[in-house]
């Protein structure tokens, strides 16, 4: 299983929007010249998460987006799946049409580690990323 720039971005402009103080709107151009990114795909991923509600936006020449709800209820696991999708690490995982189901040695280990990734994404908040990133006191903190 591999985390990409879906996942990465959304989590590195949620964290960026986290620590702005609370009720500020950011400009997607903005994340994106601060951080690095390109605010064209930002703007996609904030198609995603504004339908999940993990992002709110106004519009016009003043707004910006902003945390959809409070930051300590945005998890890891939340993200990541709104933009990347299921976190199983084989697709088979959850697949009735294996044919190979029944007589399947690696089914219950692959099983097991899925619950172990959705166990441990989905109890870090976006508030545990601010804490870290104030814990490391440094401003080149990148998830």
């Amino acid at each position: 299983m591999r985390i990409s720039t879906k996942g990465r971005y959304s989590l590195e402009a949620l964290l960026y929007m986290a620590l702005l103080p609370k009720g500020t709107y950011v400009s997607a151009k903005s994340i994106a010249e601060n951080t690095g990114m390109s605010d064209g795909y930002l703007e996609q991923l904030f198609i995603l998460l504004r339908k999940a509600g993990i992002v709110r936006g106004i519009r016009g020449s003043q707004g910006g987006y902003f945390p959809g709800k409070a930051v300590d209820k945005i998890t890891v696991g939340e993200v990541l799946r709104t933009v990347e999708g299921s976190m199983e690490p084989v697709d088979c995982v959850h697949s009735r049409d294996c044919p190979r189901q029944s007589g399947c040695l690696s089914r219950h280990t692959w099983s097991e580690l899925y619950a172990e990734i959705n166990k441990c994404i989905d109890t870090i908040s976006l508030q545990d990323l601010v804490d870290a990133y104030k814990a490391v006191g440094r401003d080149e903190y990148s998830i």
